[in-house]
């Protein structure tokens, strides 16, 4: 036997680790899809101009700050997939309302720099794991806290209010439909 062969099976088992590692990254194709359906359309238009809208209305026409780029996220989860985990008044609410918390307090006590935007944002998703309100746009609302330097009364307004008459569409909106139940569960 050649001596270059124990030397390539020691190569092998060197490289295996990583070899592993990179075939978890290929992926398969996805065969759960979920179907898309005329009045499913029609119900994730209605609750997102509805609920975007009043949020919208109360902001400028009210002069009640409301306005989040993260609510516009957690609008596609709660009138598009709205019997995801992610997207049920739990998470929704708890999610905004921990990761807005985590934004706040960071700031407070770090201000605003480079890795405090970063401190807020990883804060929030381990806060939101633990408490089991997991809601991804959470992440952008603890960003925005720190990053636009945020006083703890963002908290309530307007993360609070604004998360709250989302919901409140979205349990109005969904339900009209055949096809949806909202809320899947409450907490």
């Amino acid at each position: 036997m050649p001596d270059y062969l124990p030397q390539k099976r020691d190569q092998d088992l060197t490289f295996a680790p990583l070899r592993h590692y990179i075939s978890k990254m290929k992926g398969g194709r996805c065969t759960d899809l979920p179907k898309v359906t005329w009045t499913g359309l029609l119900f994730t238009a209605a609750g997102t101009i509805t609920g975007v809208g009043l949020v919208a209305f109360l902001a400028v026409y009210c002069s009640l700050p409301l306005l989040l780029p993260s609510f516009g996220a957690s609008a596609v989860l709660l009138y598009a997939t709205c019997h995801a985990p992610v997207a049920q008044p739990r998470n929704v609410v708890g999610g905004h309302l921990v990761s807005a918390a985590a934004g706040v307090l960071v700031y407070h006590f770090f201000g605003n720099t480079w890795w405090t935007i970063a401190l807020g944002v990883t804060l929030a998703a381990v806060l939101m794991l633990v408490t089991r309100t997991l809601h991804p746009p959470g992440g952008a609302t603890a960003y925005i806290a720190v990053y636009s330097g945020q006083e703890f009364s963002f908290i309530i307004f307007p993360v609070g209010v604004g998360i709250i008459c989302l919901v409140i569409i979205a349990v109005l909106i969904n339900n009209l439909s055949r096809e949806r139940s909202y809320p899947v569960y409450w907490f």
